[in-house]
């Protein structure tokens, strides 16, 4: 059963070591958040980039078990339907669309007794297109040469403090070039795929390009979708991020994903965009 932990429950106690992990297994389908998921909006809720790289790795390892694990994902879309509560994480994944070339799988998320995400991920089966590949996106500088910046001096919690970031020229207000990297595991003692780890720095987006102060505005996603046209490797997730608002209380964050290869896809979180302090 899934339960809202005390206020402490994932906090390091005194004299205690960090741990190494995002998550570690509760049991065959639930995970517990270590001290790294802190949200970036309130440290007594989740941050959700890592708990979406948690569900893809449930959605992996439902597929090593049940179905075809060759299919490599190409659209994952994520909805957020409430507080994302610091408790024991409980999932499903089933199939909504089974079939020889294209499949899709849904996994949900429970916490405290509520599903509180919902994830469809489409599966597309392997095909040799290496004749034409290619597109117009631009690389980014490697992460190597660029100088890091903290993050934290714009956003607290633990999973902020968990990432290093690199910084490619001077950012906008609403425009960035940035790569992140995390030197944790996605769940301890549990191997995760390359697309699972990549995943579950991607959300951070939303925070690299601010338009305005969080301190004086809020404006959390809604929602994540990731389209990939080719699967990640390596530990460096790069982005080429844009936030735009509306005049109604909309946002969108867009971002072109990289690894060290160069651009492999896009990520777009719906924004709902109000002054600090309303509800």
């Amino acid at each position: 059963m899934s339960s809202t932990a005390p206020d402490n429950a994932t906090a390091p106690q005194p004299g205690s070591t960090p741990a190494t992990s995002y998550f570690v297994p509760a049991g065959a389908d639930s995970y517990t958040p270590t001290e790294h998921v802190g949200g970036a909006w309130n440290d007594e809720e989740l941050h959700f980039s890592p708990v979406a790289g948690l569900l893809v790795h449930h959605m992996d390892r439902w597929r090593n078990r049940h179905a075809d694990a060759d299919k490599m994902i190409g659209r994952v879309s994520f909805d957020i339907l409430g507080r994302l509560a610091r408790g024991d994480i409980e999932l499903s994944t089933r199939v909504i669309r089974p079939g020889r070339t294209i499949e899709l799988l849904e996994t949900t998320a429970t916490i405290a007794g509520r599903v509180t995400i919902t994830a469809r991920a489409w599966l597309l089966s392997v095909q040799d297109t290496g004749a034409v590949a290619g597109g117009k996106w631009s690389s980014l500088p490697a992460p190597e040469t660029l100088p890091e910046y903290d993050l934290t001096a714009i956003w607290p919690g633990g999973y902020i403090a968990s990432v290093v970031a690199r910084r490619a020229g001077k950012p906008e207000p609403g425009h960035a070039r940035v790569w992140l990297r995390s030197p944790l595991a996605l769940v301890a003692g549990e191997d995760s795929s390359p697309v699972a780890s990549y995943i579950a720095l991607i959300d951070t987006a939303n925070g690299i390009a601010v338009r305005q102060r969080p301190e004086d505005w809020m404006f959390p996603n809604l929602d994540l979708t990731v389209h990939l046209f080719r699967q990640p490797s390596g530990r460096w997730v790069g982005f080429d991020t844009t936030v735009a608002y509306g005049p109604t209380g909309q946002g969108l964050t867009s971002s072109v994903l990289h690894d060290l290869d160069g651009p492999l896809g896009s990520a777009e979180q719906i924004l709902t965009v109000r002054p600090n302090g309303e509800g």
